[in-house]
């Protein structure tokens, strides 16, 4: 394929990213961070629409890092803490990372689309109803909120118990209204249930990521918790490499578990080894182990990286009722949702 590949539907995309997602406004300063592993064609398109609006784009480059999560040059740093509006595209993010920090309690306004190529930003934004998207989410807010006792159950064998008991729900899709607040690619909510509470076992069967090793997975890893902690990892070779990387840090923090999230883009039907879109699959549940975003609502707590991992066709129980069996929501106006955005099977 040539470069000019999709170019009207990723114009069309970027500037929903930037007009109506991010928000940007003339004038404002507009940091886009990418590393040497990122398709220039979305950082340029998306510098284009910024410059459209009015506002100042400034594309800031550098290695590939060779750990996510990890603090970024001091150049980088120094710009992103500057920015009204900070959007990453780097393969190997820097979320969670000491400069991420710092930019947030700057004020920025601040989206994680790290790996983000042509089709995906096509298929998540281009061609998404993101406003219906946005609605579906606020809806799985409202859900959330009311329940106390989560169950996530996969024939896989998924078996995760937790009480969220009156934590916050963080719509992590929505729109970037707030200054230093970060905000994700639409479809997407995340709860932390009380940390202590979480008992039991997790399987991952769609993606994993980091460690840069892993991703699009093709066979099972298992974890069993005790107290929102990791208490043991098993499985193939994949769980091998996955348990070195975690124990290669030496940090305790490491083994915890950080977050649940639900997926619901459209635009996602399988998993693609990209772990911004995999964490979106309509239907599945992400979880993230290791450091704890403040804005997530937690206990709050700093490690050496973070990682995200992803269940297909999770059975979750909230209260006692089935609110999604095998991946299929059962509730009915989470049902209708589903048929406003032309979702297979609905």
């Amino acid at each position: 394929m040539r470069n000019e590949y999709k170019s009207f539907e990723l114009a069309k995309g970027a500037m929903t990213l930037v007009k109506d997602i991010m928000l940007v406004k003339p004038g404002e300063n507009v940091a886009v961070t990418v590393d040497t592993a990122t398709d220039k064609r979305v950082a340029y398109a998306i510098a284009n629409a910024v410059f459209a609006l009015g506002a100042m784009p400034v594309l800031i480059q550098h290695p590939v890092q060779k750990e996510a999560f990890t603090q970024p040059p001091a150049p980088v740093a120094g710009g992103v803490a500057q920015a009204d509006v900070w959007i990453e595209l780097a393969y190997q993010t820097i979320m969670h990372s000491p400069a991420f920090r710092t930019a947030m309690e700057s004020g920025a306004r601040y989206t994680c689309l790290t790996g983000m190529d042509v089709e995906m930003l096509v298929n998540t934004i281009a061609q998404v109803d993101c406003e219906t998207v946005i609605e579906f989410g606020e809806y799985l807010v409202r859900v959330l909120e009311q329940a106390d006792e989560i169950m996530v159950r996969s024939k896989k064998g998924t078996d995760l118990r937790a009480c969220k008991k009156d934590r916050y729900v963080k719509h992590s899709g929505q729109k970037a209204t707030k200054k230093g607040f970060p905000v994700m690619l639409c479809g997407q909510v995340t709860v932390c249930p009380v940390e202590e509470t979480i008992e039991g076992s997790l399987v991952f069967d769609g993606a994993l990521f980091p460690p840069a090793e892993l991703g699009l997975l093709d066979e099972e890893i298992r974890l069993q918790f005790r107290k929102g902690r990791i208490t043991e990892i098993s499985g193939g070779p994949s769980a091998r490499i996955f348990k070195n990387w975690l124990d290669a840090f030496h940090d305790p923090n490491m083994y915890r578990l950080a977050h649940y999230s639900l997926g619901f883009n459209p635009g996602v039907t399988r998993p693609t080894g990209r772990i911004v879109e995999d964490e979106r699959v309509f239907g599945c549940i992400e979880f993230g182990i290791g450091s704890q975003g403040k804005s997530l609502g937690g206990s709050f707590w700093t490690a050496a990286s973070h990682t995200d991992g992803i269940v297909l066709h999770p059975t979750i129980i909230l209260d006692g009722k089935v609110f999604e069996e095998d991946g299929v929501y059962l509730d009915p106006e989470a049902r209708e949702f589903c048929r406003k955005l032309s979702v297979a099977g609905y």
